[in-house]
């Protein structure tokens, strides 16, 4: 996977944060140097406050960019998040980024992208979308959730969704989507996926795209100190050559790794 250089770590004016849904916001941080090099796939390490509490920084993937500012999506899961969450416009933070490697979206082998996402998962797809649309590439969303509160499609497009009370869109979960999808998208021509979302979630589009012989990959979450590869913090078992199994630091080898590498 393409790597990112030029990490910085700097301080960064909060322009903005607007609820998108009860326990999900995004955060506007203007931060030039980030915005510059980031890549879609990337994410950042933000120190929510200017104490001790808490200790460590929280990672969130890289929403969008927008000149010198770049959107975060954040959900208000603990005390952090919350903390982050209720910081008012004018205050500042603490970023490192942009951190790790990003989509691999240079490569020729492909005509459509399926970027598939679960719940909070869509928090890298709007940069993703921006991308791959200036490159000429169609772009279709699968977005799944719980019901209908669940979905964040904010600003994206050419959405299809699925929940699991049918409360929006295909009754069933989003990789039962792609699955009834995959036939007419097809047909217009080579289809590549790109997916973020729960664990769960990813190791069946892993293991569904491995069945069809489909290109696609990951975007991975995993608890993170350092987001550098000092702490390994964030250390997960994927596939090896060999058969067997081997760790790698998914801030340093991700967080976007191929779907084959995913243990199912």
């Amino acid at each position: 996977m393409p790597e990112t250089n030029s990490i910085v770590d700097i301080r960064a004016t909060i322009v903005e944060t607007r609820r998108i849904s009860t326990a999900v916001s995004i955060i506007t941080l203007d931060c030039p140097a980030i915005a510059a090099s980031a890549r879609p796939g990337n994410f950042i390490n933000v120190k929510v406050s200017d104490t001790t509490l808490p200790l460590l920084r929280r990672p969130f993937s890289i929403h969008n960019v927008r000149g010198t500012l770049i959107d975060i999506m954040v959900k208000s899961i603990g005390s952090g998040t919350s903390l982050f969450c209720d910081r008012p416009a004018g205050s500042t933070v603490m970023v490192l980024g942009p951190l790790g490697n990003c989509f691999d979206i240079a490569g020729q082998e492909f005509d459509i992208a399926i970027l598939l996402s679960g719940g909070i998962g869509t928090a890298p797809m709007l940069f993703l979308e921006k991308t791959l649309a200036a490159k000429g590439k169609k772009v279709i969303n699968l977005i799944g959730g719980q019901s209908k509160e669940d979905i964040l499609a904010g600003n994206l497009s050419n959405c299809r969704f699925a929940t699991d009370d049918g409360s929006a869109g295909f009754r069933g979960n989003v990789v039962e989507l792609l699955r009834s999808e995959l036939t007419t998208i097809s047909k217009e021509g080579r289809a590549k996926v790109f997916a973020c979302g729960p664990n769960a979630m990813l190791k069946a589009v892993a293991s569904f795209c491995r069945e069809e012989q489909l290109a696609c990959e990951l975007s991975l979450e995993s608890v993170m100190g350092c987001g550098i590869g000092i702490c390994y913090g964030c250390s997960v078992e994927v596939n090896s050559p060999d058969g067997g199994l081997r760790t790698i630091l998914l801030c340093r080898e991700g967080p976007v790794i191929n779907g084959e590498l995913l243990a199912v």
